[in-house]
């Protein structure tokens, strides 16, 4: 009896025996795998600690281009004001040249031709600020001062203007004398321009090449009746009328007291001003 249970007892022994080798083999490899994957873990930390050290000195790197890139922008702006403040200054100093060379000269454009002995000069027109028409004269120096061409209007009696300014003694009053016809007269057409553009209904019934005669008709709303409104510019020096007079059929309209408002203001008002005026008024319509 006590042999079968020592047997008994070596058969179990040598059993638990085999199921332990089985089983540590089991053991040392999930423990093996167990450290690979823990090594695999702390390869991928690593790697992704490198990563993030990486991309922070990227992005570090790029904002000092950044703020590097905004200073030298910053200053190229202050450097392109400072530039541009200069030139500035320099044209400056250039026009006050230009403008007291302009000053002794009279005011006028003088240059030089291929001829040695001959100049153009140029003159410029404007009305209400607005430049208008440009007119040269070319003038021979030698022996004697006098004009060879220009392109003023023929009906500015330039030969006249010359003889009574006396133009070998006195250039620059002849000039003076000859832009004030000239800017009279633009000044003028400027105003006949502006009434057929602005003031349809005032009909132009006459006016001539030098604009010193305008001949209207305006309509009287209420009365049914017409007036004829003649402008007379007997100064060619000047862009107002000096004489203004008014028919009508109904010879109680002229002599109105708003009428003669009316007249009062063309002599001392630019027409197309006038005619807005009248028509606010309800004078015209």
């Amino acid at each position: 009896m006590e042999s079968t249970k020592g047997v008994l007892s070596h058969l179990s022994a040598l059993e638990q025996w085999a199921i332990g080798r089985k089983v540590q083999p089991l053991q040392r490899s999930r423990v093996e795998e167990l450290q690979a994957r823990v090594e695999a873990l702390t390869a991928q930390r690593d790697r992704l600690k490198a990563e993030i050290h990486t991309l922070k000195d990227i992005v570090k790197r790029k904002e000092r281009q950044i703020n590097q890139c905004t200073e030298e922008e910053e200053t190229g702006v202050n450097d392109s004001e400072n530039e541009q403040l200069l030139k500035l200054l320099a044209r400056q100093m250039q026009l006050k040249e230009l403008l007291h060379a302009h000053h002794i000269i009279g005011g006028y454009d003088i240059i030089e031709t291929q001829s040695r002995d001959c100049v153009c000069v140029t003159l410029t027109t404007a009305y209400n600020g607005v430049y208008l028409d440009t007119y040269n004269l070319e003038l021979k120096v030698k022996p004697t001062l006098k004009i060879i061409r220009h392109n003023v209007p023929p009906f500015i009696a330039l030969s006249d203007l010359a003889r009574q300014a006396d133009i070998r003694d006195d250039l620059r009053g002849f000039l003076d004398e000859l832009s004030m016809h000239l800017n009279a007269f633009v000044g003028r057409r400027q105003q006949l321009s502006l009434v057929k553009e602005l003031h349809p209904w005032a009909v132009v019934m006459e006016s001539n090449m030098l604009c010193s005669l305008l001949v209207l008709m305006l309509r009287i709303p209420g009365k049914k009746a017409e007036l004829l409104c003649t402008l007379k510019y007997m100064d060619h020096t000047r862009c107002l009328p000096t004489e203004v007079h008014f028919d009508c059929e109904d010879e109680k309209i002229p002599e109105s007291p708003e009428w003669k408002n009316n007249l009062k203001l063309l002599m001392e008002m630019p027409v197309h001003r006038v005619l807005d005026t009248m028509k606010t008024m309800s004078h015209i319509g």
